[in-house]
């Protein structure tokens, strides 16, 4: 008997990956037919850029790469609010006691609306919190008609030997708001359990709220979700929230974002590698799990199931309508190269 043994050589690049589920065969056909995302970038910390997609995978720059809103400072993050307009919330720097709170109709013309100073050493349970309002974040709850507008605040400085005791005791308030005019008595903390939260925000997927967090303690043999991304669920807005679930991401990941796919069957989280090295992207059915990593950021393009422009940085992703992209591309002009 004679054995043939063939070898194939070549090159590894040439692989086939399947692209990522969700996608749409006809643009016409999506559900969420275009994606806004507004974030700062590494060399402009804490101001506003545009970024846009049509299938929540392949980012391209407006405006330039220039600002889009001059007046803006803050880890962006906006809603669509009661009235079909949209917020935007944001602070000049943790250590300002001040969020502010700017509208728009189109996304385009931003105005101030109101600002909100909170008392924190109101909150209940948390007399010692420090005067440090971290990436405050608006999500409008349309079954109760009310804002839930959240921030993180630690209660313990940092020190030469322990720097990471301040990330530690990073803890996630909240206020309610009808009209984020009004806000409700004090802060109060979201979570019962005792860890450091930080970048939190909040959706309401079927019957269930769903809180993503970073979770703000260091990664150790003894605490190994450290540093990454988690979600909690709980059957009201304001909780009780579960213990969180598994990471999503690796460690050393922080401000995530959540959008639907464009059929709007598949659930795309995206996270910084921070300080501003690059983007993950996990991919989920349900917010449950289990969640998988795309490819990305392996500088071979038929690798790449997604991209972003380079140097962005924390912000925000929302849906947004065939025809508010078309007008902040003829707006701000687009870079599709």
């Amino acid at each position: 008997m004679v054995l043939f043994l063939f070898i194939w050589i070549g090159n590894p690049t040439l692989a086939q990956q399947p692209d990522p589920p969700g996608q749409v065969e006809e643009p016409a056909e999506a559900i969420n037919q275009a994606y806004l995302f507004a974030h700062m970038t590494h060399q402009d910390y804490g101001k506003l850029y545009y970024s846009v997609s049509t299938d929540g995978l392949h980012w391209y720059a407006l405006n330039g790469e220039k600002r889009v809103f001059e007046d803006y400072r803050g880890h962006p993050d906006i809603c669509k609010g009661h009235d079909g307009r949209y917020y935007i919330a944001g602070n000049t720097s943790d250590s300002s006691p001040d969020i502010n709170i700017w509208v728009s109709a189109d996304l385009i013309k931003w105005e101030k609306y109101s600002t909100y100073t909170p008392d924190l050493k109101s909150t209940p349970d948390y007399g010692h919190a420090l005067q440090r309002i971290g990436a405050p974040k608006l999500y409008f709850d349309a079954p109760s008609r009310q804002y839930i507008l959240t921030w993180h605040t630690p209660h313990e400085e940092g020190t030469k030997e322990d720097p990471e005791r301040y990330w530690a005791s990073q803890r996630t308030l909240y206020v309610l708001s009808k009209d984020l005019k009004s806000f409700s008595e004090h802060p109060t903390k979201l979570f019962d359990w005792d860890m450091g939260t930080i970048d939190v925000f909040i959706r309401k997927i079927d019957a269930h709220y769903y809180a993503v967090i970073k979770d703000e303690t260091y990664p150790t043999l003894y605490w190994p979700t450290g540093k990454t991304i988690r979600i909690s669920r709980a059957p009201a807005l304001t909780g009780p929230y579960s213990e969180p679930m598994a990471p999503i991401s690796p460690n050393f990941r922080e401000a995530p974002m959540l959008i639907p796919s464009p059929d709007n069957q598949i659930w795309y989280m995206y996270y910084e590698q921070y300080p501003g090295v690059s983007y993950g992207l996990s991919i989920a059915d349900r917010l449950e799990g289990p969640w998988y990593q795309a490819s990305g950021y392996t500088f071979h393009a038929d690798w790449d199931k997604y991209s972003l422009p380079a140097s962005v940085r924390h912000g925000c992703m929302i849906t947004i309508s065939k025809a508010e992209y078309d007008a902040l591309v003829n707006h701000f002009g687009i870079d599709n190269e």
